[in-house]
């Protein structure tokens, strides 16, 4: 009897333990209450960045999201002025921020001509990571111009730009 009495208190004591490590383990392993989002928000948003669509074919606007909403990139598109009509250029982000699904961003100004973009990041009707408008920006465009006397003229306009499949995506091009 004294025998069983103590293999039952060894038992007993061992599935305390295992019970105690167990415990100590999930804890160790789980991360803390702000943890979780802190890390989402470090994270949010970065699926977003790649290359869309632009006004016209064969035009693009690469977003890359960093660490605290901040957004780079650049729009790559085909010069429409008398000095650079049809020639590609591109327009780094002067500024650009990520606030949940709100995008905005604005270029630098090239030959006189700078886009302002409002909108917000949706899924799009692409049905798999990395297919054709997997997401889509919609919002408001404005291109804004400088003429000779340096009167600013702007044009706002509705747009949607979709996402490129992840294999047909163009090389960025570097930055002169």
């Amino acid at each position: 009897m004294k025998k069983s009495r103590a293999i039952l208190v060894t038992v007993a004591f061992a599935a305390a333990a295992f019970a105690s490590l167990q415990a100590q383990d999930s804890k160790a392993t789980a991360p803390k209450a702000d943890q979780p989002a802190a890390a989402q928000e470090a994270k949010a948003g970065r699926e977003y960045s790649g290359m869309y669509s632009f006004l016209k074919d064969g035009e693009f606007v690469q977003i890359t999201v960093e660490e605290e909403g901040r957004v780079t990139g650049f729009v790559s598109r085909y010069g429409e002025g008398e000095s650079d009509k049809g020639a590609f250029l591109d327009q780094y982000f002067r500024s650009g921020k990520l606030d949940g699904g709100k995008l905005s961003f604005t270029t630098e100004t090239v030959h006189a001509v700078w886009f302002e973009f409002k909108g917000t990041v949706e899924r799009g009707e692409g049905k798999n990571r990395g297919d054709e408008a997997y997401y889509v920006l919609k919002g408001t465009l404005t291109e804004n111009a400088s003429d000779a006397q340096k009167k600013v003229t702007a044009h706002a306009s509705e747009v949607e730009f979709k996402m490129f499949p992840e294999e047909s995506s163009p090389e960025p091009a570097a930055r002169n």
